[in-house]
């Protein structure tokens, strides 16, 4: 009798393989495949002060079309005078007035004024944004998820009077609610990562071991076809297990992989459903479940 065949979700993982094929893809997706990419606007920074504060602007509107997100912070960099930094520690109230009319789908003016507020007396305070991250780190801790949480709550407390329906607090997501925190963990990737072209590399106080992967559509769905997940909902929880089943490849710096798996999505090289010819030259083909 014809002995069944396993089924391909049911497969014993080769991780060596794995690794072997996603370490050709960080190789592959350099600099060169970044645009459309709101990172393009930061790196386009040469002061380290204004790519971390231009990062987090750039990261905190990182929802939508990749395009339009682009064209957004070009507006709004350009109202900050192309200098988002030096525009931030000089805020004032009277400065909302530029940012009026500013809008990216439901992030208005007023909101990145909210942001500006709470950004500028942090700044006074620690002199960056990364010396700030790094007094909310603990030690033991594994991963960022609790100095995340800690960041979002000093960069809110700034603003005690902010009503609990702000739009600013849906830009500044913490993992206490379970939110994936996809652009918080982004942003967290550019500044901390480096040495690749790609990502800012200006928080070394921040291990790139503990960073948790910035969890997109693209990510989640290539992920489970890879098995990288099991899990369903796009939260904190299969963030932090895609991340773990990519500290098995990589402990010091799991998150390296995200770049690639994501181009591979936006790039429409991995289709949501089985294409027989970009399937036949993805070089995951042997590992995906899909």
């Amino acid at each position: 009798m014809k002995r069944a065949a396993v089924p391909r979700a049911r497969r014993r993982m080769n991780w060596a393989l794995l690794q072997e094929r996603l370490d050709a893809l960080v190789a592959t997706f350099d600099r060169r495949h970044l645009s459309p990419d709101p990172l393009e606007r930061v790196l386009a920074f040469t002061d380290p002060a204004e790519r971390e504060i231009g990062g987090l602007f750039a990261a905190v509107l990182a929802y939508g079309n990749a395009k339009a997100i682009v064209a957004s912070l070009d507006d709004l960099f350009m109202r900050m005078g192309g200098r988002p930094a030096a525009f931030v520690r000089g805020w004032r109230p009277a400065r909302a007035r530029v940012l009026a009319g500013f809008r990216h789908r439901w992030t208005t003016g007023a909101d990145v004024a909210d942001l500006c507020a709470m950004l500028r007396p942090a700044l006074a305070t620690h002199g960056t944004l990364g010396a700030l991250f790094a007094e909310c780190l603990r030690a033991g801790e594994p991963t960022v998820r609790e100095a995340l949480g800690r960041f979002v709550d000093a960069l809110l407390a700034r603003a005690p009077d902010l009503p609990r329906d702000a739009g600013v607090r849906h830009l500044l997501t913490s993992p206490a609610g379970g939110s994936a925190c996809k652009r918080m963990n982004l942003y967290l990737r550019w500044m901390v990562r480096g040495g690749d072209g790609i990502d800012c590399g200006l928080w070394p106080a921040v291990p790139a071991s503990a960073l948790v992967i910035p969890l997109d559509t693209h990510v989640a769905r290539i992920s489970r076809f890879l098995g990288l997940t099991r899990r369903r909902t796009q939260d904190w929880k299969m963030a932090e297990e895609i991340t773990a089943s990519l500290r098995r490849l990589d402990a010091a710096d799991p998150v390296k992989y995200d770049f690639a798996i994501c181009r591979l999505g936006i790039l429409d090289h991995c289709p949501s459903r089985r294409n027989l010819h970009k399937c036949a030259a993805c070089p995951l083909l042997e590992l995906c479940t899909a």
